[in-house]
């Protein structure tokens, strides 16, 4: 006889395996949900998130780094559901035909450790980087931000135009790529989007009169691109592209005339801009601003700086929209990722089903 499963997804699970959605399906996820759409529904799953931050049991992803890039693993958890990315950052393998990033996810249930939920997380990734950049933003930037410089203009970029249009009111955008095609690219997939985009010359150009200056750049180098002659009163910071050892995007006179926020704090220690800063060096973690615990900004002419990482919290978030919606929609197949057992004591059953290993009489010892 077997035990009734009340929990509802654990219950699927048990009936036909794990839900899994791949690539395609999760493109066609987005495509009719909608990109904003899709991005608000991650935000607000972040922010609820992030409310309850002390639920959760929190740890730095673990990295392994090489000449080329880094794969890491991010795990989080609550009472009642697990989860984690594989990720990698290569910046090299655009020459490839590769993406610089490239992501997978599970959800699991903590009661059993059943892997609910395997997805796709390249293009949730995406998703939800922007779904956090934005809602840092709303939270930190001055409420009257219309115009935001975009430095970087690849893979991300399109995603972070489009949250900061639909959840922080951007209406202007200011450009800048090393590579002219890829900003190039960036203008074509924002036609009809209803953003004035200008294309610039340098950094400089790009950032002067903006209310926000979002940096998505993928070497991985201590780079200067963003110089503190570039930066004027009340602007707010949107790193995004410094997540590693290694891998920053400002001058660290930036972060000294400002005020910081950070995801985790041991991570964004590790990984952040402010890897070279001096343990006593303030920071502010966002989910303390999004209870009321900590002030945000404090005056209108003040540089506000979000030290974006990423940070496995987001992930689990975006899992549970993906999953939600997913089902909702009718999207994706179940697998067999784990054997079903008529006799979950008996593993080995599962081969002597398929094809005897042992023929009657075979000793099992020379």
């Amino acid at each position: 006889m077997k035990t009734t499963v009340h929990n509802p997804d654990l219950a699927r699970f048990v009936e036909a395996g794990t839900l899994y959605l791949g690539a395609p399906e999760a493109a066609e996820l987005v495509r009719r949900h909608g990109v904003a759409g899709s991005i608000e529904a991650i935000a607000a799953n972040i922010r609820a998130d992030f409310l309850r931050w002390a639920d959760f049991d929190k740890t730095a992803r673990v990295a392994a780094h090489s000449a080329g890039g880094v794969i890491e693993l991010m795990p989080v958890a609550d009472d009642h559901r697990y989860s984690f990315k594989y990720v990698n950052g290569h910046p090299g393998n655009t020459r490839l035909g590769l993406s610089t990033v490239m992501a997978f996810g599970v959800l699991a249930d903590v009661d059993t450790g059943a892997p609910l939920f395997l997805s796709e997380l390249t293009l949730t990734t995406a998703l939800r980087t922007a779904a956090m950049s934005a809602l840092a933003a709303k939270t930190l930037a001055r409420p009257d931000s219309h115009v935001m410089a975009l430095i970087g203009n690849g893979a991300q970029s399109e995603f972070q135009a489009l949250a900061f249009q639909h959840l922080v009111g951007i209406t202007d955008l200011r450009l800048y790529d090393v590579d002219p095609a890829a900003t190039a690219k960036l203008v074509a997939n924002l036609q009809g989007s209803g953003l004035r985009a200008t294309v610039c010359q340098s950094t400089a150009e790009a950032v002067k009169g903006a209310d926000i200056v979002t940096t998505v750049t993928a070497d991985k180098a201590m780079a200067l691109i963003l110089t503190p002659d570039m930066i004027e009163p009340g602007m707010h910071l949107n790193a995004v592209g410094g997540d590693c050892p290694g891998k920053t995007e400002l001058h660290g006179d930036i972060l000294d005339a400002a005020k910081v926020f950070v995801e985790y704090e041991p991570q964004s220690r590790v990984e952040g801009e402010i890897q070279h800063k001096p343990a006593e060096f303030a920071v502010t973690e966002l989910w303390q601003v999004l209870r009321g615990e900590r002030a945000g900004r404090d005056s209108a002419d003040q540089v506000t700086v979000f030290d974006s990482v990423g940070f496995a919290l987001e992930d689990f978030s975006a899992l549970r929209f993906m999953q939600q919606t997913a089902e909702r929609l009718g999207l994706g197949e179940r697998i067999a990722l784990i054997p079903q057992l008529a006799d979950p004591k008996n593993l080995f059953g599962t081969l002597r089903a398929s094809a005897p290993l042992l023929s009657a009489g075979s000793p099992l010892t020379a």
